[in-house]
């Protein structure tokens, strides 16, 4: 087992305060989420505001393509963040370093494959999920750009993943910084063909998103280098592993699919949601703009508690992992607690924001006033399914959302929604039933201790290094 001194910002989460480390590590990420959704939101202001609904609609119809794909990209880079956590947990940087290289080259591959498919095959798709006619070529020309852009996508991600599995949020943060703001100046730019641009209409904010992902990307592999980082990048140690593509392929997979299953039965829900009109149509997009706010500081703190439990499972401190997953469940409680006080008793003042009309107010406030009852359950979940992921156990949670949302948020919201006393309630019913079930049967799960025996890699148990000629 070789040990080496770490630079930058990583952290070893083996030992110190855990409510510290949880803290300090999820902040950087909810600041991401913010800046993310502030990305997409340029995006849609410039292409909505000044191209016209046509081209808003393209890219709106785009989205569902894109999800999926950045949910199999996230699910392969959980796999690298997992793996990278467990190696470094146990001090064995050799690992760590042979998982960061065979997870560059695994991802380039796939980039450059799904490239491929997507330039080949993005119109049949488009066709495929019935966009309409006269978003066809405004959307194809949209997902044209992206597709031969992947490469860049899929590199920011393993560098972000690979980062957060060494205990370092922080330095992910700085290139989203850059990537967002370089996205800000540079759309309207490309859009409307100020030199030395050309006019470039829609494409050109396909092509500012990949310019910028692509600077971004090109300053996180100056910035590993020059600091001679752990995990810097070295071409001679760029080689494939099968046996470490199976095991990042093993935990990352589902976790890609389980995020791929929860955008497919949204799709459903929203479905069922416009069965009752552009009134409630309205006061669920209002009502889903605060509900996805409340999402964020969950996630994040899943995501730290997946380093962390990454970290403390490799150096085989089973005991601090449970104090892991208690002191993120107290955050978790406190944290969504104050949220979900909150938008119970202000849920009007919040859908003010969106909307004055009445009846959407008084649609929205229902709505909200029932999914706030959910939020502190949804919160442990996440932190919940953070620990399984931390420990390499991706199937059981991939397995749990299968069933909660496809055989209980789905069926029950269709039926209690035609139910005459409940109408819409019955959507929010069931989405806030679905939440709470989740959460109870992650914690039965855990509380079973089946995640114990799935650790991607133990002390003295690691992978073996190829046979060199």
């Amino acid at each position: 087992m070789s040990q080496a001194q770490t630079h930058g910002l990583a952290s070893d989460f083996t030992r110190g305060s855990i409510p510290r480390h949880l803290l300090l590590f999820s902040w950087p990420l909810l600041v991401g989420n913010l800046l993310q959704t502030l990305y997409n939101t340029v995006d849609t202001f410039w292409v909505g505001r000044f191209l016209g609904p046509q081209a808003l609609g393209a890219v709106s119809v785009s989205f569902p393509v894109l999800f999926i794909l950045i949910s199999f990209v996230m699910g392969i880079t959980m796999g690298t963040t997992v793996l990278v956590a467990q190696y470094f947990g146990a001090k064995d940087t050799v690992q760590v370093r042979r998982t960061v290289h065979n997870s560059f080259l695994l991802l380039f591959v796939l980039a450059v494959i799904m490239s491929i498919i997507g330039v080949l095959l993005h119109r049949p798709i488009l066709r495929l999920i019935q966009t309409p006619p006269d978003l066809m070529d405004q959307a194809s020309s949209y997902l044209n750009v992206i597709f031969i852009g992947l490469v860049f996508m899929f590199g920011y991600n393993a560098i972000s993943a690979i980062l957060r599995g060494l205990g370092d949020s922080r330095t992910p943060l700085r290139f989203l910084f850059y990537s967002t703001g370089i996205n800000i100046i540079l759309d309207p730019l490309m859009i409307f063909g100020v030199r030395p641009f050309p006019r470039m209409g829609i494409q050109g904010a396909a092509l500012a998103t990949i310019i910028s992902q692509a600077i971004s990307f090109w300053l996180a592999i100056r910035f590993l280098n020059r600091t001679s980082h752990l995990v810097a990048l070295n071409l001679k140690e760029l080689k494939f592993d099968p046996a470490l593509t199976r095991l990042t392929i093993r935990v990352g997979l589902p976790a890609g699919l389980q995020q791929t299953i929860v955008a497919l039965g949204n799709t459903v829900i929203m479905g069922v949601i416009n069965t009752f009109g552009p009134m409630v149509v309205a006061a669920w997009g209002a009502a889903s703009k605060i509900d996805a706010f409340t999402f964020m500081p969950s996630m994040s703190l899943g995501l730290a508690t997946s380093a962390l439990t990454g970290q403390n499972i490799g150096a085989g401190q089973e005991e601090r992992v449970r104090q892991v997953v208690w002191w993120g469940t107290v955050l978790a409680t406190v944290i969504t607690g104050v949220l979900s006080v909150f938008i119970f008793f202000f849920p009007q003042e919040l859908l003010g924001i969106f909307t004055t009309d009445r009846a959407v107010l008084a649609t929205g406030t229902q709505c909200l006033r029932i999914l706030a009852l959910s939020y502190v359950p949804f919160g442990w979940m996440w932190v919940t399914n953070g620990a399984l992921r931390g420990a390499g156990d991706t199937v059981v949670p991939m397995f749990i959302t299968l069933f909660t949302l496809w055989l209980v948020r789905v069926p029950l919201a269709w039926f209690l929604s035609r139910q005459p006393a409940l109408a819409e309630r019955g959507i929010w019913i069931a989405m806030a039933t679905s939440s709470v079930l989740s959460m109870i049967l992650s914690r039965a799960y855990w509380s079973y201790g089946g995640w114990k025996g799935k650790a991607v890699t133990k002390l003295g148990q690691h992978v073996p290094e190829p046979d060199k000629a």
